[in-house]
């Protein structure tokens, strides 16, 4: 297929370069010339802006970091919309249901098709292509885009009416929000108690407890304190705060959730949305004076 790609950051970059290695002619755009410069050197054509890559393309795919992002991106001046060719636009953001309708009634317009697609599973999923792919729009539209998508990830078709995949990808990563900041709260209690950190989460893996934080997150990047997972807490807290939105745009009782979101927001305003999102157990840490370190019986001494 001859696809636009639109957004080379730490999810979208590894996603056309596994498009363009199977044999996919991309062409592609982004904001920082080096990351354009080293898939043109993998064989993908350059282009100067949105407008240009839609002038080019009928398909068109973007992986961009913000809801405002994606909207001028798809709509502003110098946008998809303003293509001469181009016939579909798959949105690969988390943009919430509402922001990927308003994004749908506008490309409609111009006859230009909306796909919304978020995914999920990190730069680790994006890198070997494992990403789960949650897809709504035209059912047609669907079937035409799938062999790209079919690249980057397991493809989950989730409806026709537009947002659908978005909604899909909240309940998602409010889970894994969810998981992130329970399981520290659960690890922190044990190292108060005198608990290793390290056989708690062994026997968390084998036990009933066993979540993505405590498979993935803690093992990895927690327990050796390295916090480099590749998510940046600001868009984990992106994520909730949309999952919130659509909660109570539903009418919803979220008392869960409404927990998860103010403890995460505790944790980008201790640590800076740039910071990784596995350093959601620091605040945790702090407020109970302990530090979590693998391998050892932790410390009574916060950092």
């Amino acid at each position: 297929m001859e696809i636009g790609f639109i957004g080379l950051g730490k999810m979208g970059f590894p996603m056309a370069r596994r498009l363009i290695e199977a044999r996919h002619e991309l062409t592609v755009f982004d904001t920082r010339r080096e990351a354009i410069d080293k898939l043109v050197a993998l064989g993908a054509q350059a282009a100067s802006s949105p407008k240009d890559i839609a002038d080019r393309c009928e398909t068109v795919l973007a992986s961009l970091p913000s809801l405002q992002a994606s909207l001028e991106v798809a709509t502003g001046a110098g946008g998809v919309i303003e293509g001469k060719r181009v016939k579909r636009f798959v949105d690969l953001s988390t943009v919430g249901s509402q922001m990927a309708a308003k994004i749908h009634g506008l490309l409609a317009k111009n006859n230009i098709v909306q796909i919304d697609s978020p995914v999920s599973g990190g730069v680790g999923g994006a890198e070997k292509g494992t990403l789960a792919v949650m897809v709504s729009g035209p059912r047609a539209d669907y079937e035409l885009t799938k062999p790209a998508l079919d690249v980057i990830g397991k493809v989950f078709f989730i409806g026709e009416k537009p947002g659908s995949a978005q909604t899909m990808k909240l309940a998602n990563n409010f889970l894994s929000a969810t998981a992130m900041v329970a399981t520290s709260e659960a690890v922190v209690m044990g190292v108060k108690a005198g608990l290793d950190p390290a056989v708690m989460i062994d026997v968390i893996n084998a036990g009933s407890g066993l979540n993505t934080a405590s498979r993935d997150k803690f093992p990895r990047s927690v327990l050796p304190r390295s916090f480099d997972f590749g998510f940046a807490t600001g868009l984990m807290v992106k994520d909730v705060r949309l999952a919130l939105e659509e909660m109570k745009s539903l009418g919803l009782s979220m008392e869960v959730a409404e927990a998860v979101g103010r403890l995460w927001e505790v944790i980008i305003r201790d640590e800076g949305a740039e910071s990784d999102f596995t350093a959601a157990i620091k605040p945790i840490e702090k407020a109970a004076g302990v530090v979590v370190s693998g391998g050892t019986k932790g410390s009574h001494t916060a950092e």
